[in-house]
């Protein structure tokens, strides 16, 4: 018989999961520089590389609406852990085996993004299914998960660096692939439920036709930009646009900024039956607007940093948040719903760190530009947070 205990080993390996998605998704945006030195890719390519991690993202997510359920959660999270390790393997390989070595680079990426893409949609309606108290604050505490993450990778690749030079990226690439090859044999044996039984599903044509529905799209889609634009271009902004170090730009960047994303998820774990979500989102939305406009604008290095890294507090409720409000609104939307929020999440991650690139391009590298450019995802979303707020009160 399965008992609580072991469903907490479940949550285990989907927090874990979490981890392999941040290395995914923040190891190689701190090679950016190392990419364009080493192999002579110009910046506008060099863009190219989040934008084909998170559209393959989004390709799997849309795949995945419709095969998951029919596959079952166990070997889909498997496939997940394998091609993540398969993926970053490949990336110390293919770059200098292949003519191309721009094509190595998004061949490996292309890989380990299937699985990261598989894990974004998997573990949400996972921990949803499993029967433990508490679900809104697990389901915060798991997208916590991906902060700590995302902050392990910047802080280990950053003291790795420091302490042999990013010269070996190689060998770290290799070390951070042995945690989804690990947390593979934990998917093997923990135990998985069903979020909802197929005959019980809303559907996915009933799904498309509730207009909510695509107000919850929308407001993924920012929130995925509005965060994916500062997580992958903060690394290149600080060492470039605001002249620190590449050590200090890395820690007083990204990885504060996830730390920050972090405390604010856990904030959000702990129940408070008074808490309005949507309003707590509204606010945290245009205090992201501010923090793009403080990094970008400042003239002050030290208040472009603290715009960077107060950026991760304000976007860390945003997407978990999101979720928790389709929850509510969708409680019958099943994997369906998990897959189609992490699609326009994908979308978003997509547009965003495009729209850095081509904007800084197109002002000959200026990294300010482009991240000035990314605000605007911050404003849409505050409006259609009013919208879903005016919508919910009638």
């Amino acid at each position: 018989m399965t008992t609580q205990k072991d469903y907490r080993k479940t949550l285990r390996a989907c927090y874990l999961g979490y981890v392999t998605q941040a290395i995914c998704a923040n190891f190689v945006p701190l090679l950016f520089l190392t990419f364009a030195a080493d192999y002579g890719i110009p910046l506008e390519r060099i863009a190219l590389i989040p934008t084909v991690f998170f559209l393959t993202q989004l390709l799997v997510d849309l795949a995945a609406a419709r095969f998951v359920d029919r596959l079952g959660y166990r070997p889909a999270m498997v496939l997940a852990h394998g091609t993540a390790a398969a993926g970053l393997a490949l990336l110390t390989v293919l770059p200098d085996r292949l003519p191309d070595a721009f094509g190595g680079i998004l061949a490996a990426v292309m890989v380990y993004a299937v699985g990261s893409g598989l894990i974004e949609v998997l573990v949400s309606p996972i921990v949803e299914a499993c029967p433990l108290d508490n679900k809104a604050g697990r389901m915060s505490l798991l997208h916590s998960f991906y902060c700590w993450g995302a902050a392990a990778v910047v802080l280990g690749s950053t003291m790795f660096f420091a302490w042999f030079g990013v010269e070996h990226w190689r060998v770290l690439t290799l070390l951070w692939a042995l945690v989804p090859f690990g947390n593979l044999f934990a998917f093997l044996r923990c135990p998985l439920a069903r979020l909802v039984e197929e005959d019980q599903s809303l559907g996915i044509g009933r799904l498309l036709r509730l207009p909510v529905f695509w107000l919850l799209v929308l407001l993924m889609a920012c929130a995925g930009a509005a965060e994916s634009s500062m997580a992958q271009w903060a690394s290149a902004f600080t060492e470039s646009a605001l002249g620190v170090s590449k050590t200090t730009g890395d820690l007083a960047g990204p990885c504060l900024f996830a730390l920050l994303m972090g405390l604010a998820r856990l904030r959000y774990a702990r129940p408070d039956p008074r808490r309005d979500l949507a309003a707590n989102m509204l606010g945290s939305g245009a205090l992201c607007l501010v923090c793009y406009l403080v990094a970008t604008l400042s003239p002050v290095p030290a208040v472009g940093l603290a715009g960077c890294a107060l950026c991760g507090w304000a976007v860390g409720i945003l997407w978990p948040g999101t979720l928790s409000l389709a929850a509510r609104t969708c409680p019958t939307g099943g994997t369906a719903l998990f897959a189609f929020l992490a699609l326009a999440g994908d979308l978003g991650g997509t547009a965003g760190p495009l729209t850095v690139g081509l904007f800084s391009g197109a002002a000959r590298g200026d990294l300010r530009r482009g991240l000035l450019a990314a605000a605007l995802f911050s404003l849409v979303l505050v409006a259609g947070l009013s919208a879903l707020r005016r919508t919910r009160s009638h």
